[in-house]
């Protein structure tokens, strides 16, 4: 911008005697597919005539299962990385209340002297002595004709209901990832029930083959071999006892707990649950508008997309009102009272290139914050529709894998017989053992793989966050130990904005 047109923009401004607020207003980052993404979820969108679909909010509850809903509670009060979060929305409403600052005079300043003067000795031997002092009040505010401040108060607004997002966020994931340490716990319990009963059959086996050995009725080579098979499934528990404890210790650390017995565990059902074919209620692409993540993103636009308008400010000149009240005065004269009154202007004239490449600093910035938006979205969308293939593909395959296991169970049992009987050799029972335990362990893998899928859908739709009042944001303890050492107002009490979404477009101003 040349000299010649910043005067000629400010001598219409003190002619209109009105404030204009440069740079651009919030707009909503375009999504060119999102309008035509019209998918049905794999059949798992819920019609007008079905049943209505489990509320997103508690979307745990579709497993029916309390202990997990005690968790998931637990992990909402007690969690760090949650709390953490909740404090980020405190920090974010007191930057929002450093830009609000900007309204009101950013000088004001008190300052005040005195003095003593004594004087020599008179020839009687007296000494003269007085005094002078003085106080004066100053105020400097600097006017917004730019918009300036109104521009850093919409950018510090806005960061705060990305907080306030993210927050929400990380509800979502909490919730996620109890319900995931949840049901690995309870399926990596069953696969080790299953190794344990399968070296159990495998041992029986193994001294069967070992007492026709001793008799000469049976090879070394049917021996060696069952051995091995029972040996190789008694190994394989270990591997599983330490994914249990593993799984255990983590889910003790969501709940904030140090590493250690979880008591609600031993309350766990004896079998994985049986979920119901998913009915979700909304259309994906809103409620993937409405995932906290999303829009933490869209406010980050808007937070963004202001900090160009404080950076243009720079290009015009400060006008600021001044004003300072003094009293001043000795012992030996009255009062002087003084009001002096005036304006300060101040204009980076010479900016080198400075204000220039900061407007384009700012503007590069915006723009990676619009990309990072639809990265967003993008990502959510993929999310979305993985989780849902993957949840119907589980479902379909557990029925397979139900039967699979029978026919298993039953070619053992024709093995056996054979075997006594003298029609097989003893590799068609180990073959049948270790296909028997090769099926029941897919069978118990996929059917926690289909629950492991429904959380990451409810969790990539967005399910599982609320808005939490400010008092749960962090526990009253913290609250205290806050209070104690700083003077927060109202900032720690005061209600905490719902309803308020998305960033909103606005008209430009004149």
């Amino acid at each position: 911008m040349t000299k010649s047109s910043r005067l000629s923009a400010i001598a219409l401004i003190v002619v209109l005697g009105g404030c204009v607020t440069l740079g651009p207003d919030y707009e909503e980052p375009d999504v060119a597919w999102l309008t035509d993404w019209q998918t049905e979820l794999y059949g798992q969108v819920a019609g007008p005539e079905q049943q209505a679909a489990a509320d997103l909010r508690f979307w745990w509850q579709v497993f029916n299962d309390p202990v997990l809903h005690q968790l998931v509670e637990e992990a909402r009060r007690e969690n760090l990385g949650l709390r953490l979060a909740g404090l980020k929305i405190l920090e974010s409403r007191a930057v929002a209340g450093i830009a609000g600052s900007a309204r009101y005079p950013q000088v004001q300043q008190i300052s005040g002297s005195a003095a003593s003067v004594t004087s020599g000795e008179s020839g009687a031997g007296d000494t003269d002595s007085f005094g002078d002092y003085g106080v004066s009040f100053g105020i400097g505010w600097e006017m917004d004709f730019w918009g300036k401040f109104r521009r850093s108060i919409e950018s510090a607004d806005a960061a705060f209901f990305a907080s306030i997002a993210n927050q929400q966020d990380i509800q979502v994931l909490l919730s996620a990832q109890v319900a995931e340490f949840y049901y690995t716990y309870q399926a990596t319990r069953l696969q080790i029930e299953i190794a344990r009963q399968n070296a159990e059959i495998q041992r029986r086996s193994y001294e069967i083959t070992e007492e026709l050995y001793r008799s000469g009725q049976d090879s070394e080579l049917d021996l060696q071999q069952a051995r091995t098979q029972y040996l190789s499934t008694l190994a394989a528990i270990p591997n599983l006892e330490v994914v249990l404890v593993a799984t255990r210790n983590g889910l003790a650390n969501l709940l904030g707990r140090p590493p250690g017995e979880v008591p609600e565990l031993d309350q766990v059902p004896d079998d994985l649950p049986e979920v119901e074919p998913l009915q979700i209620n909304g259309i994906p692409a809103n409620l993937l508008q409405r995932r906290p993540d999303v829009r933490a993103s869209a406010w980050l636009v808007a937070a963004q997309s202001a900090q160009i308008g404080v950076a243009k400010a720079d290009y015009y000149p400060a006008i600021s009102l001044l004003g300072s009240l003094g009293l001043s005065g000795t012992t030996l004269t009255s009062d002087t009272t003084s009001l002096v009154a005036g304006s300060a202007f101040t204009w980076n004239v010479f900016d080198y290139g400075l204000i220039g490449n900061n407007v384009r600093l700012q503007d590069a910035r915006l723009q990676q914050a619009i990309t990072g938006y639809q990265s967003t979205v993008l990502l959510a969308a993929s999310e979305i529709d993985n989780a849902a293939i993957n949840v119907v593909k589980t479902h379909e395959r557990k029925e397979i894998l139900t039967d699979s296991v029978e026919a298993a169970n039953r070619s053992l049992e024709i093995a056996r017989t054979r075997y006594r009987e003298g029609y097989a050799d003893f590799q068609r029972v180990l073959d049948a053992q270790r296909t028997l335990f090769s099926q029941t362990e897919k069978e118990l893998t996929n059917r926690a793989n289909h629950i492991a899928a429904i959380v990451s859908l409810y969790k990539a739709l967005g399910g599982g966050w609320l808005d939490m009042p400010v008092d749960e944001l962090v526990p009253d303890a913290v609250r205290d130990q806050m209070k104690s050492r700083t003077n927060w107002g109202d900032l720690l009490d005061a209600p905490l904005p719902t309803g308020v979404e998305r960033p909103v477009e606005e008209e430009a101003e004149d």
